[in-house]
């Protein structure tokens, strides 16, 4: 495959990801107390959004560079 098609189906793939989850979530403990032999913690639970906006793009531009590569002859 050309690496303009490969990179054009990753960024497909990233797109379609960004607009169906529309963000990450991920969980993060934190120490509340450490006294000696007692330790408290919490875990949190931290979302990073993604736009939908950089889901179109993305799948914009990925659909743009896999119909590019396929139109360029082989080198």
């Amino acid at each position: 495959m050309k690496r303009t098609m490969i990179i054009g189906i990753f960024l497909i793939a990233l797109g379609v990801v960004a607009l169906a989850y529309q963000g990450i979530t991920y969980t993060s403990r934190e120490k509340i107390i450490d006294i000696g032999p007692i330790e408290a913690t919490q875990e949190t639970e931290k979302t990073i959004p993604l736009s939908p906006i950089l889901g179109v793009f993305a799948l914009a531009g990925g659909i743009a560079l896999v119909i590019i590569g396929r139109g360029v002859k082989n080198q």
